[in-house]
């Protein structure tokens, strides 16, 4: 349990409970948070499936807890009778009996609840002579998982102690055959092999002809067939309770069906099929009426490599050409001044000129002049991305914290390389908005503005194609405008919706921190969303720009069973996880908002939804005191780069669908 301290203490109703908590000396330590955070998150998960049912006294029962006090701690029921490491060779045979079946009931309990408790010994098992009760569960982990090393011999189960394969839930049952050998015969075992002596023991014949006592978890038996065998009723057998997001997912199952019947083959249609072109998509707009564009080849002609689009200025929308005579460079002062590389033949020096100069775009007005990073015009097809959202509802901090991600490497196991689109640009906001957030430092709000400067950009390799990304992080009150300054949405490629769940759901378990923020809930749906979708230009009913959906703040709704099932991961990308994960989050938000909060997934022919946390924790003041622990970042930004075909390989094309 270190580095936990544990202590009894009164509540104010006269009950006297077990109290962990992280004391300051060790707050510097995020992993001693984490763990603490995940054993409340089993404990709320036991304790909100089990917690009204007889058979949950088998477990350590939990009070309450505050994750966000000045030394997070967590509450249990006083611990009653006494551990069994002083009981072997005392029980009478019907109180092993009793032991035997209870212990397995509470594999099949934590199995349900998809944990492993992986601390199941004679020290953390009690026996009051009618109950078993198991330790809390501090060291639980999710089936599935990857097992982390973790238990001693001979409790825990080689693959556990090895740290190898993932966690399942027969690694508990490996420790109940293994405390109960030691209650019989009065000796621990072998560490890992099955003692050599259990003939001896009647009691234990049928639960290691079963394979019980075999080292691989796959070997053994599942917890219900051991509880079979043991003739020991299956309280779980009984059919399980209607889903309630099940009219949710229902429903987006069929809007899933209705959009893609509407795309066919699931490929967004032909471009000769716009009712008018989008400049950021459409490259025969700015061809000359009669050049024979989209005619009609002969049969035997081999076809012609695609013409490349032109790049287009995310400003104005009008292409745009790398031009050596308009280059200009910024100044110590921040001014921009021409640059003349005309004269420059060290090819080294000329191309690190490049990576930092700026050209002005060849269309914006003399007295409003807008520049663009070179790299932006002399690599592949530009993407830009805009992150949509009302004001406070975490767009700045979820883009700093996805771009602190991505600076520690979080696109390289996907085949994605990063650079820096301008050093400078993303020095600035490293420093600025990244480093800040790392410290524990609140982010000011994005202010308005009268011209849409991107945020920082980058240049993104996979499968040896380099593209330019840019981001675009405007403030709320600018998006619901349908000014001059948000006119560049009409060519974005991409857009991240962020769902602010303090406005989105009615859940009671908000309303604190909306009395804290000043945020009321809303019923009629976010504001920047509905100005955004309806203004860029759509192909018949549907936006051809991919989007994703981000719901953040999940942190604050992370013991929910459904938000807790994602936000407990890690950054994936599977397209079956990503749908299934879509359908929870759409469920998850019809269920406990409205239909108005979806309208991006309504209105976009492609869009996933997302559980994410841009810092994981509640602030105070303007700092956040236990640190962030941003979470699943990087999840909907990657789900963006596949419908934007940003990743390596064909296998992502009905990403979104």
């Amino acid at each position: 349990r270190e580095p936990l301290a544990a202590r009894t203490v009164t509540l104010g109703d006269g009950r006297r409970v077990l109290q962990y908590r992280l004391p300051f000396s060790e707050q510097g330590d995020n992993a001693a948070y984490g763990a603490l955070e995940r054993q409340v998150g089993a404990a709320v998960a036991l304790e909100r499936r089990y917690g009204s049912e007889r058979f949950g006294e088998v477990f350590t029962r939990l009070v309450g807890f505050d994750l966000e006090a000045a030394e997070p701690y967590v509450l249990y029921r006083a611990p009653e009778g006494k551990p069994l490491a002083g009981r072997q060779g005392t029980l009478t045979v019907a109180e092993q009996q009793k032991l035997i079946a209870q212990l397995v009931l509470a594999v099949r309990l934590l199995e349900e609840a998809g944990l492993v408790h992986r601390e199941i010994t004679p020290d953390t098992v009690r026996w009051d002579g009618t109950h078993v009760r198991l330790a809390e569960p501090y060291g639980a982990q999710r089936i599935g998982e990857p097992r982390e090393p973790f238990g001693a011999a001979p409790w825990a189960p080689p693959e556990q102690r090895e740290g190898t394969g993932t966690a399942d839930a027969r690694d508990d049952l490996w420790a109940v055959g293994r405390l109960v050998y030691f209650l019989l015969s009065g000796r621990p075992g072998p560490a890992a092999e099955p003692p050599h002596d259990l003939g001896e023991f009647r009691r234990l014949a049928a639960p290691a002809d079963s394979g019980l006592f075999d080292p691989r978890a796959v070997n053994r038996p599942r917890p219900s067939e051991l509880m079979r065998l043991l003739q020991v009723p299956d309280p779980l057998s009984a059919p399980a309770p209607a889903d309630p997001l099940g009219a949710g997912r229902a429903e987006f199952d069929a809007q899933r069906a209705k959009k893609r019947k509407e795309l066919g083959t699931g490929e967004p249609p032909q471009e000769e099929c716009y009712e008018y072109p989008v400049p950021r998509r459409s490259w025969r707009f700015w061809l000359p009426r009669g050049s024979g564009a989209g005619a009609v080849r002969e049969p035997e002609a081999p076809p012609p490599a695609p013409a490349a689009r032109p790049t287009l200025c995310p400003y104005c929308l009008l292409p745009v050409e790398y031009d050596e005579t308009r280059l200009v460079t910024l100044d110590d002062r921040r001014v921009f001044r021409p640059l003349d590389l005309s004269r420059e033949r060290r090819p080294m020096h000329r191309q690190d000129a490049l990576r930092q100069a700026y050209q002005s775009c060849p269309h914006a007005p003399a007295d409003a002049p807008h520049h663009l990073p070179v790299p932006f015009l002399t690599n592949g097809e530009p993407l830009t991305v805009a992150l949509v959202g009302s004001s406070a509802a975490g767009k700045t901090h979820l883009l700093a914290a996805m771009l602190g991600e991505i600076e520690q490497g979080g696109l390289e196991p996907y085949g994605l390389k990063c650079l820096p689109l301008n050093p400078d640009t993303h020095r600035e906001f490293i420093r600025e908005r990244v480093q800040r957030l790392h410290r524990g430092k609140m982010l000011e709000s994005t202010g308005q503005t009268s011209f849409a400067h991107f945020a920082d950009g980058l240049l993104v390799t996979g499968g040896g194609v380099t593209r330019p990304v840019l981001f675009f992080d405007l403030a709320g009150e600018d998006l619901v405008q349908n000014g001059e300054v948000t006119s560049f949405l009409m060519g974005v490629g991409a857009f991240i919706f962020v769902l602010d769940p303090l406005r989105a759901l009615r859940l009671p378990a908000l309303e604190p921190v909306r009395a804290r923020t000043g945020l009321h809930q809303r019923e009629l749906g976010d504001e920047a969303f509905t100005t955004v979708l309806n203004r860029v230009p759509r192909i018949g009913p549907r936006i051809d720009a991919p989007a994703a959906v981000a719901l953040n703040k999940s942190d604050l709704i992370r013991f929910d069973p459904t938000v807790d099932r994602w936000l407990s991961r890690a950054a994936d990308l599977d397209e079956e996880d990503l749908l299934a994960e879509s359908r929870d989050a759409y469920a998850f938000v019809a269920h406990h908002g409205n239909a108005s909060w979806l309208k991006p997934f309504d209105d976009c022919a492609r869009c996933t939804l997302h559980f994410v946390a841009a810092t994981g924790a509640q602030v105070r003041g303007d700092v956040y005191p236990h640190g962030i622990r941003p979470r699943r970042v990087l999840t909907p930004l990657l789900s963006v780069f596949a419908m934007s075909g940003l990743l390596p390989g064909a296998r992502w094309k009905e990403v979104g669908t």
